[in-house]
């Protein structure tokens, strides 16, 4: 296969697209919660740390669950490229709106808000563009592309991290949060470059798709009601009756995880039901189900990283080296660096295994979830070290962190290039927004459990971990079990579409 092929041109222009929204995203999150329970008279809003983390866990939330109606827009008016643009504009108006808004609350959560509709109507539609540059076919170009588009990801991270953590810790908060719109800017320009060169023809709005007759279209339509209205009552009943709290940021933070998995089963049998989807694309979504759950399963884990593993590195490590002593959050840089210079051997594995192995999907995810959970188990022994008093190696979190690492390039660059891949076509971007939606659940679980978990001493943290690494394996044997049945059944026995549809 020629470079051509594996790294189509437009590729490198969408790659550093995604790379100026993350340094705006990641940017702005770095210096959210430190803004808000800052003290007015230092530039802050003097908020309690607990609706600060609300705020935030609102924030993040709604980003994803925002990808859905994002990928919908896309989808059924838009196409890809008009989305991903009005969606630059709004995170770079949403940015200028924090960097000006002063002591305004109304206008800094105007420009929070703005965010978070901006990048659901870009992240989904532009990871549809990227597999919008492959045949569906080629399963191991594809994975490449994704892996090398993923660095740009993390490449994005760790700048908007430095630079927007920086300016607005040292500068002020609004230098920052302006910080990030430049950058947005900086990426809008590179698009709009692109789509008249490169990305010429990709990402045109879809044709409209036509019911197959009227009283097809009228039952599609019964059906859409009737998901869209449970799930209405089912939020509108929880509000009524006390289970949820609606008039506060920690109680609609509560309530985000019920409507989460509401809006992901409404919107999944909504399409399965109401899609006019052929016999081989609903054994697809099937597949995509499968994966949906096990990507929720697997942020669970990986997203210890903001809690427990925090406190792991924080209170039971010896970070003492020499004269320095290394910051506790240090350690969740490891991650974007570790994809960083692990991307090239990834991107060349599939592209090498393409040619000489059958690797079902759903062995890849069941691999990341056993890798993963093997980080947890490396530090059990440290934990029940820990346990005596003893502060333990970094070496044991740096091992974690590499682990965790790989199973994140086992999945999620693959996870983004099997949804491009095996979506039905006309609803290709929505799908790319539920992949989404499984990292903002994942996030959720990831609380739940950590709230769960003795944190406070070494005690509780060797079964915590144990009870994660059990589960985590368990279950990627589970799909390692059925990958090959559940491949065969739903994509047939080389795992390629029977209805291919080629590159657009």
């Amino acid at each position: 296969m020629s470079r051509t092929a594996r790294y189509p041109s437009g590729l490198p222009a969408l790659f550093l697209v995604e790379m100026w929204e993350r340094f705006s995203y990641y940017g702005m999150r770095a210096i959210l919660v430190l803004y808000l329970v800052d003290s007015v008279g230092t530039g802050g809003m003097g908020l309690s740390t607990a609706d600060a983390a609300a705020i935030y866990g609102l924030y993040t939330a709604s980003v994803y669950i925002l990808a859905l109606p994002g990928g919908w827009i896309a989808d059924r008016f838009w196409g890809c490229r008009r989305a991903i643009f009005v969606g630059g504009v709004i995170i770079m108006i949403g940015h200028i709106l924090l960097a000006f808004s002063g002591s305004t609350a109304a206008v800094f959560f105007a420009g929070l808000a703005a965010i978070a509709i901006g990048t659901g109507l870009l992240k989904p539609n532009i990871s549809t563009m990227v597999g919008q540059l492959y045949d569906r076919n080629d399963v191991g170009g594809r994975d490449a592309g994704f892996s090398f588009f993923y660095m740009g990801i993390n490449i994005g991270a760790i700048l908007g991290g430095l630079i927007a953590g920086y300016l607005g810790e040292v500068w002020g908060w609004h230098w920052g949060f302006g910080a990030a719109a430049v950058a947005m800017f900086f990426g809008l320009l590179n698009f709009v470059h692109a789509t008249r060169n490169s990305l010429a023809g990709k990402g045109e709005p879809p044709q409209a798709h036509h019911h197959p007759d009227a009283a097809t279209g009228r039952r599609d339509h019964l059906f859409t009601a009737l998901i869209a209205g449970a799930i209405v009552l089912l939020i509108a009943i929880s509000a009524l009756t006390g289970r949820v709290d609606l008039t506060s940021a920690q109680g609609l933070a509560q309530a985000m995880g019920m409507i989460i998995i509401s809006v992901a089963v409404g919107f999944f049998l909504n399409i399965y039901l109401a899609g006019d989807l052929t016999g081989p694309e609903k054994r697809r979504m099937i597949v995509l189900a499968i994966l949906f759950v096990a990507a929720a399963l697997f942020w669970s884990g990986f997203e210890q990283a903001g809690s427990s593993l925090n406190i792991f590195a924080s209170q039971l490590t010896e970070r003492q080296a020499g004269s320095f002593l290394v910051p506790a959050s240090w350690f969740q840089n490891l991650n974007s660096l570790f994809i960083i210079l692990l991307t090239p051997l990834f991107a060349g594995f599939w592209l090498y295994a393409e040619s000489r192995w059958e690797i079902p999907v759903i062995a890849k995810f069941g691999a990341a979830l056993i890798v993963m959970g093997l980080g947890f188990l490396l530090l059990v022994p440290a934990a029940e070290t820990a346990m005596a008093g003893v502060k333990v190696s970094m070496l044991f979190l740096v091992g974690t962190y590499l682990l965790h690492t790989v199973a994140e390039l086992l999945l999620s660059p693959v996870g983004l290039s099997t949804f491009s891949r095996l979506a039905p076509e006309r609803f290709v971007s929505q799908m790319m927004g539920f992949w989404f939606v499984a990292s903002s659940l994942g996030s959720l679980m990831a609380g739940l459990l950590a709230a769960g978990m003795d944190t406070e001493t070494a005690v509780g943290l060797p079964g915590a971990f144990s009870r994660i690494f059990y589960t985590s394996a368990g279950f990627g044997l589970l799909l390692l079990v059925v990958a090959v049945p559940v491949g065969r059944w739903a994509l047939g026995r080389h795992e390629r579409l029977e209805d291919p549809v080629p590159a657009q």
